[in-house]
């Protein structure tokens, strides 16, 4: 199901499922109207400040599961996936579970006409990217995200456990976001043009044709639709 949200609605959607025990597999694939700035959790000490910041009408928030802050609005299109426990995705434990989701947006990438690819798991003690933003979710790389062919993010992945279930949430850029209101809110106007070469945008691939939010949204309803049955 696609919907057309704010961030808050997101959240409580996902709450509301995982507030009881999960016993059927759900989805929504979110549309988000306006600009939105949302923290991981372990940089809830940062949000009045990136609140006084932020844009007039630009709200920020903190989002249940971890990882760096994300820039929400237009040029993104979101997706929850929540699992009830011992579902057949969540085999091979919490890095291995997300391969299937990566999996599946490279592939419909590429069917897009975006060169797309997963990031594979890399061996223990592996040297980071020294250009990474490591605050910015879009500004690192963990396993099973998706790049272009030059290893520029396209996809971000997060998710949350719960005794009752999980809660896989995915975040794509069909078009490139205005990486200068995130890097100002967070005080770190410099780091914009660092996430301007880490980043891709769908819509900016030489092969893609006609890819923008809603037919990218409708896309990957249809794939996950397919993929859980």
């Amino acid at each position: 199901m696609r919907v057309a949200a704010t961030i808050a609605d997101e959240h409580a959607w996902v709450a509301g499922v995982l507030g009881a025990p999960v016993t059927a597999v759900q989805w929504r694939v979110w549309l988000y109207p306006a600009a939105e700035i949302v923290l991981g959790c372990s940089q809830r000490a940062l949000h009045e400040e990136v609140a006084r910041r932020a844009p007039p009408g630009v709200p920020v928030s903190v989002r249940p599961s971890g990882g760096g802050a994300v820039l929400a609005g237009p040029w993104m299109v979101g997706a929850s996936v929540v699992l009830p426990p011992g579902h057949r995705l969540l085999a091979g434990g919490l890095v291995a579970s997300y391969r299937w989701l990566g999996e599946l947006h490279a592939q419909l990438m590429q069917e897009a006409g975006v060169d797309a690819r997963e990031v594979v798991p890399q061996p223990a003690g592996s040297q980071a990217a020294a250009d990474a933003v490591r605050w910015a979710c879009f500004g690192s790389l963990s396993p099973w995200e998706v790049t272009d062919a030059a290893g520029r993010k396209l996809t971000g992945l997060a998710q949350q456990r719960r005794r009752g279930g999980v809660a896989f949430s995915a975040g794509t850029l069909v078009s490139r976001p205005d990486w200068r209101m995130l890097c100002d809110a967070l005080g770190t106007p410099a780091d914009a043009a660092r996430l301007e070469r880490l980043t891709a945008a769908c819509d900016e691939a030489p092969g893609a044709s006609g890819i923008d939010a809603l037919e990218w949204a409708a896309r990957i309803d249809r794939a996950l639709r397919i993929a859980l049955g």
